[in-house]
């Protein structure tokens, strides 16, 4: 059963107005990472071409699913900030807001007369956070940037795959999901600077970087040992046994051991103990130098069993485990059933819509999805009227196609 959308005051960020006029996903995830807990987030779209991510992925009767995730709790305007009077109202947008997300190369907002400076200057408490490809300096920041750029430039291809098998690129936006993570967390320090210093301030991520973060050490034992990460597959070069094993029921099962005491648990379990006296047993590293037998153990072992037998027994030695899931598993899993992780949003267009629930519990202050993503333009009207539009300049930048 997946959770029913609840009822819940959002306190967290309320009284946050961000305005969102970035593009595809790593700006408009932190703009619905925000939204979850609170935020009043308006989502800015051309009012003709609507978002890219409209068209991106499955759709049903003819609207986009992924977008109905990525636009929850945002309320759409559709302006065209190519024209001088779009650029007009989104100024006046900006004038009471808290937060811009922008995402267009470098050179663009100076280009429709919408610098940092001229915005800050109109509006000194707003955070501006420009996220590109490749940052706002440097000799590629006016180059097209995406995720799939990141993933290869980070190291991340270069180190994943089979050891003989080609760099391997993930199978999703992957580098743009940690860069919206790094981008919701630099808007939250940055507004918390503001409380100390009554600025706002402008935040300039790379999606490059956060990735790069990520992966861990790896510049710093390039440096200090000359090492280079090399493709090991599902193995570790941290520790072993580490690897996806399958069951004699054909299912697969991920075994992991970064703890000592669960790779000595293992090894008793497959009945393997004489291992866990070998000197190399006693660290991660040295482990990872003979994964070629500690697989051959914990692999053997497995395989002559069903998976739930596999399962029950690594939970009753207290050893880590897990089956790999797909989306199907996912949603009928009693422990995301437990968390809520899976709920269903009521929506006008699809009836309802299935999708994640926010990503962590608050006891006081908890997140909600409030709604799913919004026809394109639904709330031009109300955003503007806010912003202090009447109904007569509302209707003729209407005329004109400025808005939608």
């Amino acid at each position: 059963m997946m959770h029913l959308i609840r009822c819940i005051v959002v306190e967290a960020l309320s009284g946050i107005k961000v305005v969102d006029i970035s593009t595809l996903f790593a700006g408009p995830t932190a703009a619905m990472l925000l939204g979850d807990f609170g935020a009043d987030v308006v989502k800015v779209e051309h009012p003709r071409r609507g978002d890219p991510s409209r068209g991106h992925g499955h759709a049903k009767d003819g609207v986009g699913l992924w977008w109905k995730v990525l636009s929850r709790n945002k309320r759409t305007v559709a302006i065209d900030l190519s024209s001088e009077d779009g650029q007009g109202v989104l100024r006046a947008l900006l004038a009471e807001a808290d937060v811009l997300v922008e995402n267009f190369r470098p050179g663009t907002l100076e280009r429709w007369n919408l610098a940092p400076e001229s915005l800050l200057e109109a509006n000194p408490r707003l955070v501006i956070s420009r996220v590109t490809g490749f940052g706002q300096i440097g000799p590629m920041a006016g180059e097209p940037g995406f995720g799939t750029l990141a993933e290869a430039m980070s190291g991340f291809a270069s180190m994943t795959g089979e050891p003989d098998g080609p760099p391997t690129l993930p199978p999703l936006a992957l580098a743009d999901g940690i860069a919206a993570l790094a981008c919701a967390y630099a808007i939250m320090v940055a507004l918390r600077a503001r409380e100390n210093t009554g600025r706002g301030q402008v935040v300039d991520l790379a999606i490059i970087e956060p990735i790069l973060t990520v992966l861990g050490p790896q510049i710093t034992a390039f440096q200090a040992l000359g090492v280079i990460p090399q493709r090991t597959g599902n193995r570790s070069s941290n520790n072993s046994p580490r690897n996806t094993y399958r069951s004699r029921d054909g299912r697969w099962l991920a075994v992991s051991t970064s703890a000592q005491s669960i790779a000595e648990r293992v090894m008793h379990l497959v009945g393997r103990p004489e291992l866990v006296d070998e000197p190399w047993f006693s660290s991660g590293r040295t482990r990872a130098e003979h994964a070629e037998e500690l697989d051959a153990a914990v692999g053997g072992w497995i395989a002559e069993r069903d998976a739930e037998e596999v399962i029950a027994a690594f939970s009753e030695a207290q050893a880590a485990i897990a089956p790999v899931y797909d989306v199907s598993d996912v949603v009928d899993d009693p422990q995301f059933r437990a968390l809520g992780t899976v709920l269903e949003v009521p929506d006008e267009e699809l009836g309802s819509v299935a999708m994640q629930n926010v990503m962590f519990r608050m006891s006081d202050t908890p997140g909600e999805v409030r709604w799913a993503g919004p026809r394109l333009g639904e709330h031009t009207d109300e955003v503007l009227a806010e912003a202090g539009l009447d109904a007569e300049q509302i209707a003729a930048l209407r005329d004109k196609g400025v808005v939608g």
